[in-house]
């Protein structure tokens, strides 16, 4: 069973890797200002935290599982990931410069910690073996639909009802700590959510030493939890791996009481 993963994040990578898939991975190319401007100017306020990250993980995976990987259709599951980290009301994505990491870092040792918010999407692609043009129909695959044969059962809803979030909207009442997830035709969308706490007794120093390192930069944030922010990091309510870039508790569940896929049948054996 293949997974392909709507990324180049070596993070995301990574941490598939290591429980034993290995994911082919496409670079989804979304415009995730734009549309995360569209979808605020649509609604006429600002998007929030498990808002912002289940429509750009809808958005990519649903970007992939619709364009051609290396000349073939997609054949498989499609994961689409994001992620946000919110402190006092306010949504960190990536600084990209070293002043504003320098910043973000601040504010939040000020506040002590915060809220990292993953969003999740799967998209269902698996198609008939002798008929790579035809996708499977939900009832002939393994494991059949999987919700209804699961407890608890996925929450099925209409994505349309979701206005401009889409199925992304369901998913907008995740309280910190705290993990949500519908199903939505072929696409099943989840948020989970990890509380950090920071160490109250980093230095100036200490944050110059770590932005000069350049890893802070180019991650939501402004720091890693598999890298050298490790160290600044005290305590983490909710799944290690969701800090890192994705969920991995909240995927399995996903394959499983979305598609009725175990998590063994996505290991490269």
């Amino acid at each position: 069973m293949r997974l392909y993963l709507a990324s180049t994040s070596p993070a995301r990578r990574a941490l598939l890797a290591q429980t034993g898939i290995e994911p082919v991975l496409v670079a989804p190319g979304v415009d995730e200002d734009a549309a995360v401007a569209g979808a605020a100017t649509s609604l006429g306020r600002d998007l929030t935290g498990p808002e912002l990250v289940a429509m750009l993980a809808v958005a990519k995976a649903s970007a992939v599982a619709d364009a051609p990987v290396d000349g073939s259709p997609v054949d498989g599951f499609v994961f689409g990931g994001d992620s946000a980290f919110e402190v006092d009301g306010v949504l960190y994505g990536k600084p990209h410069d070293p002043e504003v990491a320098r910043e973000r870092w601040r504010q939040m040792l000020a506040a002590g910690g915060g809220t990292l918010w993953s969003g999740h999407c799967v998209v269902d692609r698996r198609r008939v073996a002798d008929a790579p043009d035809v996708l499977d129909a939900p009832a002939q695959r393994p494991g059949g639909a999987g919700r209804a044969d699961t407890v608890p059962p996925v929450r099925t809803v209409d994505a349309s009802g979701g206005g401009p979030l889409g199925a992304a909207a369901f998913v907008a009442g995740v309280t910190p700590g705290g993990s949500a997830m519908v199903a939505a035709g072929d696409h099943v969308v989840a948020v989970d959510s990890a509380v950090l706490t920071f160490a109250d007794d980093m230095s100036p120093e200490e944050i110059d030493a770590y932005v000069a390192t350049g890893e802070p930069l180019e991650v939501a944030g402004a720091f890693t939890i598999d890298g050298r922010a490790a160290a600044y990091i005290t305590r983490i309510d909710g799944a290690p791996s969701a800090v890192v870039g994705l969920s991995l508790p909240v995927l399995r569940s996903m394959l499983l009481r979305g598609f009725g896929i175990a998590w063994h049948d996505l290991w490269a054996l």
